[in-house]
């Protein structure tokens, strides 16, 4: 049974007159520890379809399993109490609080779970060595560069150790060279950590450190990509 399983998956609201209706009927798989890109023209459904798997919107209709559950049927509070603990976010702008250091940004999703200082601090620590920027703990958002901040946000996303990640556009705002370090980074997080990993993004590179890539158009899946990709050139194993 894959990790991540839609069936018939559809999102529809009102705006003034009109439905709109960014997802119809989309089935997909995507199996643990996968590395998924998806791709599409503005309006296709793509950061649609991951917020639905990130427990941030809930479908008008189908079902969506994670891990064998239908979380598309639980109510606003179970669901931010599953995404909680399932779900780490990675966004194109950060979204880091500006008047809190790099530590305490990651902290802020263990604060919600109830523990203890001591393993937050041992938490907190181990994700920001993990993507390298330990270092720059006790800086804040404005004294970091923005590959700094983005991976200071990946922190935060893997904080709580989360089976799956999902990124909207995680190099949208970096130059080239901060880019492939971040592609890297979320690279490694799947090779070598196992986690599952959904990313939306424009950026054909950045699709191609994606082990399989996905094409939507209309809320519905057009094409599909090559399994098991080369590793990228000047990606480091």
């Amino acid at each position: 049974m894959a990790l991540i399983e839609c069936r018939q998956l559809t999102k529809s609201y009102r705006k003034g007159d009109s439905t709109i209706t960014p997802l119809h009927q989309l089935d997909l798989d995507v199996e643990s520890g996968d590395f998924l890109a998806l791709m599409g023209p503005s309006g296709s459904g793509k950061t649609t379809l991951l917020n639905l798997i990130a427990g941030i919107d809930s479908p008008t209709a189908g079902t969506l399993r994670i891990g064998g559950q239908d979380i598309a049927n639980l109510s606003r509070g179970a669901l931010a109490d599953w995404r909680a603990g399932h779900v780490g976010y990675v966004f194109q702008l950060y979204n880091l609080v500006p008047v809190l250091t790099a530590y305490e940004n990651v902290e802020l999703p263990l604060l919600l779970q109830g523990i203890s200082r001591r393993d937050r601090h041992r938490r907190v620590s181990t994700a920001l060595d993990l993507v390298g920027i330990a270092d720059r703990h006790d800086h804040y958002p404005r004294q970091l560069s923005g590959g700094q901040e983005q991976r200071v946000a990946i922190a935060r996303a893997i904080v709580t150790d989360p089976a799956i990640l999902v990124a909207d556009e995680p190099t949208g705002d970096l130059d080239a060279d901060s880019a492939k370090a971040i592609m890297s980074l979320l690279t490694r997080l799947c090779d070598e950590m196992g986690k599952t990993l959904i990313m939306v993004t424009h950026d054909a590179h950045c699709a191609e450190y994606a082990r399989r890539t996905l094409h939507l158009e209309k809320g519905q899946l057009i094409g599909r990509g090559r399994l098991d990709a080369p590793t990228p050139v000047g990606v480091s194993e």
